[in-house]
């Protein structure tokens, strides 16, 4: 039997954890600029935006803290995995915050059918302006390490969505300017809110079909048993687990029966590379067992 102890790739952003922190400082406090000057200027649109920052606050956290947290040692012997899972629950944080906001900008939005509300488009216009300069250059500021780690990455497709609110606040803001029809700000502000609830949603599929252990995304389970039991040597492979640790760690767990008189070496090495370089799954326990070996038999589930 062997192992692969492959590098921590879902958290390679501890080399940029520097533009994390600052893009979260950035964006938490404008966060708090555009909360009060959506609550002064009675524009659902931009407090509905306020919310997107909100999540973007959680998730730029939760990116931060797995730099922090996860390669901490555990002292208690109980965590054989570590503490890589808190990106996971975190992001599940995440979730509920955004589909929180998402149902309060939906129920606000309702309850403006029908009357007139008092809307400036002034500080709409100015705030949302600031607020796409902010998201632009915390986009600039992540790019540099969206191509090298999982979390980066994460935090910066999560900013340029907020990107895609600040220009909707903008074009609210502009129309309300030129029309005077109030109803713009409460639809824009609809269409934000159901933007946030439709990317939650994606996301809370994601960290659930990781809690649920299901097999990594782009990776065939099939195609990963037909090239384990390919390799030269092998008879069957079965017993095959695959599952995400957390984001860009992938696990997997396999028995090999290997022909009789074979020596297990070089079928371990070659199943690790196969793994690892084919299908990207760096941390890999692969167990050898004779053809009559029938122990996994006995096994009910």
């Amino acid at each position: 039997m062997t192992h692969g102890h492959g590098p921590p790739t879902g958290h390679a952003g501890s080399a940029h954890r520097w533009r994390l922190a600052t893009a979260l400082v950035l964006i938490a406090g404008f966060f708090v600029v555009e909360l009060v000057a959506g609550l002064l200027s009675g524009s659902l649109a931009l407090l509905s935006d306020a919310g997107h920052m909100a999540a973007d606050v959680v998730t730029l956290a939760a990116a931060l803290a797995a730099t922090l947290i996860a390669v901490r040692p555990d002292r208690s012997g109980r965590r054989t995995f570590g503490h890589y899972r808190i990106e996971v629950f975190a992001s599940l944080l995440a979730v509920l915050i955004m589909l929180g906001v998402a149902a309060g900008v939906v129920i606000a939005a309702i309850g403006r059918l029908g009357r007139q509300i008092e809307v400036d488009s002034g500080p709409m216009l100015v705030v949302g302006v600031l607020g796409l300069i902010v998201n632009l250059v915390v986009l600039v500021m992540l790019h540099g390490g969206a191509g090298e780690s999982l979390n980066v990455k994460g935090a910066y497709l999560e900013v340029m969505a907020d990107t895609v609110g600040s220009l909707g606040v903008i074009l609210a803001a502009v129309l309300l300017r030129v029309t005077g029809a109030t109803w713009i700000d409460t639809a824009v502000a609809l269409a934000v809110g159901l933007f946030i609830a439709v990317r939650a949603v994606i996301l809370a599929r994601e960290v659930l079909g990781v809690l649920g252990q299901a097999a990594p995304t782009g990776i065939d389970p099939e195609r990963v048993r037909a090239d384990l039991a390919a390799i030269d040597g092998v008879v069957e492979a079965h017993d095959l687990h695959l599952w995400t640790l957390t984001s860009g760690m992938e696990v997997a767990t396999v028995h090999l029966v290997v022909d009789p008189g074979r020596d297990p070496h070089p079928v371990l090495d070659a199943a690790q590379e196969l793994l690892s370089v084919t299908h990207g799954i760096a941390h890999a326990t692969v167990q050898t067992e004779p053809t009559d070996h029938h122990g996994c038999l006995e096994i009910g589930w």
